[in-house]
């Protein structure tokens, strides 16, 4: 009797937890089918496709930085072929120019600088032998033996500056230049687009000597002719007639 009880009870209950659970489908339907839950799951994919739009627009861009960071502040690299453009040549020396230098210093002449040298109008050159470079002769910038300044004047070159063991022109010797014979010279100039040229001629006796100061040469326009400068470079000295009294000022 007992048994059979215990058995009609389970049957009871197990058609109570049938019908309870079909309860809670039927509500879950409901749920879904309601208006809330149909605006709520429309926002949730619609959240859904924006995010994966996002995410393919955030992975499109990072590809396509990707592909241009490798080139960033690099140069183009030049063409194949490319040719790097060549420095404009230096104007070439006038034939009569040459020919007159030659005719001053030699065949061996080779004309350094040309033009309105004194910024008078007028054409020069300077001219000079040139050293060439040797293991022996291993002296930085220009070494010559012998120089010349010259000047155009109606068709006919004359000089204006002298230099072989000394340094002249035509009123005499140059101040400051040494009393014993130079066997060679350093030669550097510059040019001033208002004063023009300003040239340097440092004597070279055997090994280059640093503490030789080189002689300062200048057109002066008071005078019409060059001459020679003080150790500041700023004043002009007058021409000696005889290398004792040129070489007199430095004492």
């Amino acid at each position: 009797m007992a048994r059979r009880a215990y058995s009609g009870y389970r049957r009871d209950a197990g058609k109570s937890l049938m019908h309870e659970s079909q309860t809670i489908s039927d509500r879950s339907a409901e749920a879904r089918s309601s208006p809330a839950s149909i605006e709520t799951n429309k926002r949730l994919a619609d959240t859904s496709r924006i995010r994966r739009s996002f995410l393919t627009l955030v992975g499109g861009a990072l590809t396509f930085a990707a592909l241009l960071l490798p080139g960033c502040g690099e140069e183009p690299a030049p063409k194949p072929g490319a040719e790097t453009p060549a420095k404009p040549a230096e104007a070439a020396v006038p034939e009569e120019m040459q020919a007159a230098a030659q005719n001053l210093l030699g065949k061996e002449t080779q004309v350094l600088v040309f033009g309105d040298l004194a910024k008078t109008g007028k054409q020069q050159f300077l001219a000079a032998n040139v050293v060439p470079k040797t293991p022996k002769n291993d002296i930085p910038g220009t070494i010559v033996t012998r120089a010349v300044l010259a000047e155009e004047t109606d068709g006919k070159w004359s000089e204006l500056l002298h230099c072989d063991e000394y340094l002249k022109n035509a009123k005499g010797y140059l101040a400051l230049t040494p009393i014993a014979a130079v066997a060679g010279w350093k030669v550097q100039y510059d040019q001033d687009p208002i004063k023009g040229i300003q040239l340097y001629f440092t004597p070279i006796k055997g090994p280059a000597d640093p503490h030789v100061l080189p002689i300062g040469i200048a057109w002066n326009p008071a005078t019409k002719r060059y001459q020679s400068l003080d150790l500041s470079y700023q004043h002009f000295l007058m021409e000696k007639p005889t290398l004792d009294t040129a070489r007199s000022v430095l004492r």
